[in-house]
């Protein structure tokens, strides 16, 4: 039999194995690609009127906070103020700039804070009023940024609202978890506080698509039974050389049933679908890493440099060079 034919009796294979557990599960299949390694930064013990400025990350990391007790504001620049109770957490995939406040600390001078490190960890303490806001402050890197298109995919903010003690308690678990391995320094302490930090991740995705469902584009196409294991695959292996009958029978579907699902949800057809998501994983690399043009354009699925570049001028009006140029430029350091 042509080696074509058994990758594809072995894709079907997969697609059928697939089929016979819950195919709504897309984050557990996803699980490799939403690994992150947490680095707690803080633990803050706020009163009075306090405020917290925390600057911009650079691509790749996640700005994070929860509200173990009280309450607090966070400000971005030019978006309204986000209130959180105790139990919520916040997460900033892009690492934005922002404040963390008290509800009255805008435009008043903030509350003097002692810093002490301890347990590997920073404690910060509003002086000379008793706290009545404590939170557990940190940052993700997702461990396949900048190429992973899920990092790409969300939203600018995260909040979920713990709206029940049980989930709370999870969350709180969780975290003290990451805390408590960090600061042994056992051997291991990392593997495991990656694993749990991945799996509040996952909770928190998790969260965030239940309580916030998106109407379009990738995660929405994660979100749906007919066209999750289809997109699951491409994300697994974009370079390869999909057909739709091969993502059809990662998705249990007919062809025509596969292409109505993916044009009623983001308007396209698979394979356009696959084009869109190789073209952007190639300008996420082409815009943040030096990596070679050719290693890139075989890594997205393009047999050449050349392939990729009639590829992204057919897209962005662009050629990848141009993009390569534009990135260094704005990354250098100005006079």
């Amino acid at each position: 039999m042509p080696a074509r034919c058994n990758a594809m009796t072995e894709r079907i294979k997969t697609a059928a194995s697939v089929e016979g557990r819950d195919t709504e599960d897309a984050l557990s299949d996803l699980a490799p690609l939403l690994r992150v390694r947490p680095e707690l930064q803080e633990f803050c013990r706020f009163g009075g009127d306090w405020a917290s400025p925390r600057e911009a990350e650079q691509p790749g990391w996640a700005h994070f906070h929860m509200v173990t007790r009280g309450h607090c504001l966070i400000d971005r620049p030019a978006r309204s103020s986000l209130r959180l109770e105790a139990g919520d957490i916040l997460l900033l995939p892009r690492g934005d700039a922002h404040v963390v406040r008290a509800r009255a600390a805008a435009g008043r001078a903030a509350q003097p804070i002692s810093t002490d490190y301890c347990n590997a960890i920073l404690t910060r303490t509003s002086v000379g009023v008793e706290p009545d806001t404590e939170l557990i402050c940190g940052r993700l890197h997702f461990e396949a940024a900048p190429e992973n298109p899920l990092v790409a995919a969300l939203p600018d903010v995260i909040v979920v609202r713990a709206g029940d003690q049980p989930l709370v308690d999870r969350f709180r678990m969780l975290m003290l978890g990451i805390r408590d391995e960090l600061d042994g320094g056992r051997a291991g302490a990392m593997a495991i506080a990656v694993d749990l930090a991945s799996a509040l991740f996952v909770m928190l995705l998790r969260g965030h698509l239940e309580d916030d469902p998106p109407a379009d584009g990738l995660l929405a196409l994660l979100g749906k039974r007919g066209t999750a294991q289809a997109v699951i695959a491409m994300l697994h292996d974009p370079s390869h050389d999909w057909t739709l009958d091969e993502l059809a029978a990662h998705a249990a579907a007919s062809r025509a049933t596969l292409v109505r699902a993916f044009r009623a949800t983001c308007g396209i057809a698979p394979l356009a679908f696959l084009t869109g998501l190789r073209l952007g994983l190639a300008r996420r690399r082409l815009e943040t890493t030096a990596d070679a043009i050719t290693q890139i354009a075989a890594d997205v699925g393009y047999h050449s440099e050349a392939a990729l570049s009639r590829a992204f001028q057919r897209r962005f009006g662009i050629r990848p060079r141009s993009v390569r140029r534009a990135a260094s430029r704005s990354a250098r350091p100005r006079k």
